[in-house]
């Protein structure tokens, strides 16, 4: 298990870290309850397609006032991250559509590139945001390669003003290419690269909830305010339908 740093200034300066992490922690115990009845979403609309912000910064995918509320602290720059959104967010999925599960993801920053890609599936549409992760932690490794390769010009970017040390950081390792190609021009990038305020604001919120929850690795999941153990789909979704989810019919 790697352990997060999560301050402002590890994540402008430290070099990448390419040691992937898992969780650990205490392991809450989960209320078995009975099969709760599913929500129906407000007329012309559907949970799978709602999202919100939540006072935590995270973004919540479904019902906000769902019963079930499924949390992960998430480092795009986390292999076992990257799992999770290939290989269990379509399961999520399917509780999230009965609108008796949210899932909500936060940041839990451990690097410059991981801080530079929350930033940017932040820069347009809230509902954006999920998705856009999750195309991003499936071509990991493929950034990982672009800043090997481009080594001098991410070492150069930690000596740069902090309103452009991000764009260097990107450019390096290929993310404007791939978030043009996914509706974000890199005018609009470079934008919110540049938005200092922004950027401080997910590294002091990825350090203040660290603190205040334990977190120490990624991913870690919480259910109704209990930290789990487990970081695995099939180890979680047991876990739900004890709490009382079901999957949708």
């Amino acid at each position: 298990m790697k352990p997060i740093r999560n301050s402002l200034k590890f994540a402008v300066a430290a070099p990448l870290a390419l040691a992937l992490a898992a969780c650990g922690g205490d392991t809450g115990e989960v209320e078995e309850s009975d099969a709760i009845a599913t929500i129906p979403a407000p007329e012309g609309s559907n949970w799978g397609e709602t999202v919100t912000v939540s006072d935590q910064d995270g973004y919540v995918l479904g019902n906000p006032d769902a019963p079930i509320k499924l949390v992960e602290y998430a480092s795009h720059t986390c292999g076992a991250c990257a799992n999770f959104a290939a290989n269990g967010k379509p399961g999520v999925k399917e509780y999230v559509a009965t609108g008796v599960v949210s899932f909500e993801q936060r940041n839990l920053v451990r690097d410059p590139i991981d801080l530079t890609i929350a930033t940017l599936v932040r820069c347009g549409a809230d509902e954006n945001m999920q998705p856009l992760s999750d195309q991003a932690w499936g071509e990991l490794n493929s950034f990982f390669a672009n800043v090997q390769q481009n080594g001098a010009a991410y070492e150069q970017a930690g000596n740069m003003p902090i309103d452009q040390r991000f764009v260097q950081i990107a450019q390096a390792a290929g993310l404007i290419d791939f978030f043009a190609a996914r509706g974000l021009s890199a005018d609009q990038q470079r934008a919110c690269l540049a938005d200092t305020d922004k950027i401080e604001s997910i590294a002091n919120n990825s350090t203040a909830q660290a603190e205040e929850f334990g977190i120490q690795a990624t991913p870690t999941f919480i259910l109704n305010g209990d930290k789990l153990e487990v970081n695995q789909w099939d180890d979680i979704e047991p876990l739900l339908q004890r709490a009382g989810a079901r999957p949708a019919e």
